[in-house]
């Protein structure tokens, strides 16, 4: 795959937060396969740090991100993207709202996870979730497990709200340390303990502080999940061209 031989034009709908964008982006040139530059996808990088707190805004405490969105996602059309990449978990809650305005496909980066969850071998029966308030608040991979039978396992509400979303500010704060890594092992070895067979790092912050090797079964992580799913598309479209 070369860049002569797909037109795919990869749009990252960024920002939320840059650095869970930075590490996106170095997440799927590694996942692309090839031995020279011209074997990488074209891509083009609209992180808007401005987009309002998803988070808060699913919990009623701040304002509705969607107008950032949609402006966002055309910045990158009028660039050139073929199609556009969000890799911010919680940002998908608002996906339908600017799907049908953004005149580009989006690939669902959770509608992926599910996906992938039932390709592993042993097969995943239940998985567990460390994400924002928000994305837990917004049930959205309580919807997409659902579909594939996948049971799905959440902290409690004291976990959520001490461990794993401490964890989260902390990243976005640029604190990576071992504090922050305690905290979501904690929480992520309180849902293994609730029977999950897989931990989903459901927040493009976390793996940014969680190692995999820190957690005693498969952590999945979204945003790479969604880079492997692009160079899938990209390769297909090159076989297909």
């Amino acid at each position: 795959m070369t860049t002569s031989t797909t037109t795919e034009v990869i749009g990252i709908l960024g920002g939320m937060g840059p650095a869970a964008t930075a590490d996106f982006y170095a997440k799927l040139v590694a996942t692309t396969p090839g031995s020279s530059d011209q074997d990488h996808l074209r891509t083009v990088i609209w992180s808007d740090p401005t987009i309002p707190d998803r988070t808060e805004a699913l919990l009623g405490d701040g304002p509705d991100p969607t107008p950032w969105l949609l402006d966002g996602s055309r910045v990158l059309r009028e660039a050139g993207a073929t199609v556009i990449a969000i890799p911010c978990n919680t940002a998908h809650a608002f996906v339908p709202r600017i799907a049908d305005h953004v005149g580009l496909p989006i690939v669902h980066m959770i509608g992926e996870v599910a996906r992938h969850l039932t390709t592993v071998s042993p097969p995943i029966h239940t998985a567990g979730l460390l994400a924002s308030s928000g994305t837990v608040r917004a049930g959205l991979y309580q919807e997409w497990l659902d579909r594939y039978g996948i049971r799905l396992v959440l902290p409690d509400a004291a976990s959520q709200d001490r461990e794993v979303m401490t964890a989260i500010h902390a990243v976005k704060s640029g604190t990576r340390d071992g504090t922050t890594t305690a905290l979501l092992t904690r929480a992520a070895q309180r849902l293994t303990e609730q029977g999950a067979q897989a931990v989903i790092a459901g927040c493009t912050e976390i793996p940014l502080g969680l190692s995999a090797d820190a957690v005693d079964v498969p952590l999945i992580d979204p945003a790479l999940v969604l880079a492997q799913a692009l160079v899938r598309r990209a390769t297909t479209e090159s076989r297909a061209g």
